[in-house]
């Protein structure tokens, strides 16, 4: 008996640092990703001021689809299945030299790949703005959506570096710099609309791109110096860590090529729609992602070890159960933000947005698009935690191939959808193609997993979805019953202001008489603290 509880104290004790090591990540991973997004927010409320919906809008987020799509295929593929496992795989055998060679020769490799991409897609940058990006735009608008492009493929090159920094860093378990740094990012474009834009207009925020990726890359640096780090100008194509990075990179890449394939049919569909319809469409997937990111995607970056660590120790049914209650944590926060979102729609869209060069009638817009992505938010903040179950199962490819087949039918549902809905059938064609997405990833995973409680899972979806409907009932009774006070623009704060007051007491109380099992721990907290 008591050498029992020796061996468990022992257990407990050793396994007690790394426990507080993952947690601790996890809340500097989700304060910072929070963060992010917020400054994201904020970088499209100043931007939005300075432009609006405007033609020269459209063509600045134009200009980002060739630039985003080379990071995206060469670095993003890379970084997301397969260096940091290599490099991993060194570091933990105390091997830091071959480590930090692997490293070097990839991030010479990359950089090398995407300064010749870069410098082609510069070379016939009109050509691709006229001929496959944007061909509805107008020619002067064609030009400057060309000029824009070829300075931000610098940013381009940056991150493919800075990318790969993070990787690093965070497979070493350092957390703080690489979260660090988008905030950065966000924060030097947002310098660019506000001190250039006036003056430069979309160059003032190119300037703000270029320099965003600089300090992106300049930031991580201290970690990489204490991590000791040691760069080696070497390529070596016959290192097996490279042509493990290479080989690995094909799935995450055929996966990342369909998604960007898919804001580059959004793009080249909306050139040929009247001008801003671009644009709003970027506002309104930024405010969609905003509750997605905040509850999905942290709530994803922090379980994912935990899926990895139950599967490790071939604990499957313990995998499950997580996985089960983390559902149903999701479906609880997000049903009501995407009624909400749909509901507060207009209100919402002008208290952030409508000042100065954004109009009323941008507002609209916005909105109209807003209310087909707010049908997709629960799935896609689902998705982010069926695929993470996929990958700690070692099953990279599912996901890619029932990936590929919902963005294969994206595309389609947005050439059948784009003429009767304009801008707005585009995005209800992600949102239906989204849901059937996961719909499908999670009856696969149901069976790879022998049961994923679906009972429980049904029951809390119908508890949630009902205090859902009746938040956004009590929603609706505000929009339509409040006071009118003050000038249009305090109107729409309060409106707005009000609206998530009277959605978030809404919910609380239906969820309460519901005895939603997902309110349960909150109350628990609250009464703890009396």
């Amino acid at each position: 008996m008591n050498e029992t509880s020796s061996e468990t104290s022992s257990t407990t004790s050793s396994a007690t640092p790394q426990v507080r090591r993952i947690a601790s990540a996890a809340l500097i991973v989700m304060i910072f990703f929070v963060l992010s997004r917020v400054t994201g927010l904020l970088r499209e409320v100043i931007v939005a001021a300075q432009f609006g919906a405007s033609a020269e809008l459209d063509a600045y987020l134009a200009a980002f689809r060739v630039p985003d799509l080379l990071f995206q295929l060469v670095a993003g593929g890379a970084l997301g299945s397969a260096f940091i496992p290599a490099f991993a795989g060194h570091w933990v055998k105390k091997d830091e030299a071959g480590a930090w060679l692997l490293f070097s020769r990839v991030v010479n490799l990359i950089t090398l790949i995407l300064i010749v991409l870069a410098g082609l897609a510069a070379l016939f940058a009109l050509p691709l703005i006229q001929k496959i990006i944007a061909p509805g735009f107008a020619l002067q608008q064609q030009e400057l959506a060309a000029t824009l492009m070829r300075w931000m493929l610098i940013s381009t090159v940056i991150f493919g570096a800075s990318g790969l920094v993070m990787g690093a860093l965070n497979a070493t378990q350092h957390f703080l710099l690489p979260a660090a740094a988008p905030v950065l990012y966000n924060l030097a474009i947002m310098a660019g609309a506000w001190f250039l834009a006036p003056t430069m207009g979309a160059r003032g925020m190119v300037i703000g791109v270029v320099v965003g990726a600089m300090l992106h890359f300049l930031v991580q640096l201290p970690g990489l110096m204490g991590r000791n780090a040691r760069y080696t100008p070497s390529f070596s194509f016959s290192d097996s860590g490279v042509r493990q990075v290479m080989r690995l990179m094909g799935p995450r890449v055929l996966g990342l090529f369909f998604v960007q394939l898919h804001f580059l049919v959004n793009t080249i569909l909306a050139s040929g729609l009247d001008e801003g319809r671009l644009a709003a469409l970027n506002y309104a997937w930024m405010l969609m992602l905003l509750p997605q990111g905040v509850f999905a995607q942290a709530i994803a970056t922090a379980i994912f070890p935990t899926f990895a660590a139950q599967i490790a120790a071939g604990n499957q049914s313990a995998m499950q159960r997580t996985f089960g209650q983390t559902l149903r944590t999701v479906l609880f926060l997000t049903l009501p933000a995407a009624v909400g979102l749909f509901v507060l729609r207009v209100p919402l869209v002008a208290m952030l947005f409508q000042r100065r060069q954004f109009t009323a009638e941008d507002t609209l817009l916005v909105s109209y698009a807003l209310q087909f992505y707010a049908i997709g938010l629960t799935a896609h903040s689902l998705l982010e935690i069926v695929v993470r179950a996929f990958y700690a199962l070692h099953d990279t490819w599912t996901p890619v191939v029932i990936g590929v087949a919902a963005m294969a039918a994206n595309i389609l549902l947005s050439l059948l959808l784009v003429r009767p809905l304009e801008h707005g059938g585009l995005a209800l064609a992600n949102s239906t193609a989204t849901i059937v997405e996961m719909l499908v990833l999670l009856w696969l995973l149901r069976r790879r997993m022998g049961g994923i409680d679906g009972k429980h899972l049904l029951l809390s979806l119908g508890k949630n979805a009902a205090a859902a409907v009746v938040m956004g009932g009590c929603v609706w009774l505000w929009l339509r019953f409040a006071p009118a006070w003050g000038s249009e623009s305090v109107h729409a704060w309060l409106l707005g202001l009000g609206g998530i007051a009277v959605a978030a007491i809404g919910y609380a109380v239906a969820s309460l008489l519901l005895k939603s099992e997902e309110l349960q721990p909150a109350l628990a907290a609250i009464l703890r603290k009396r």
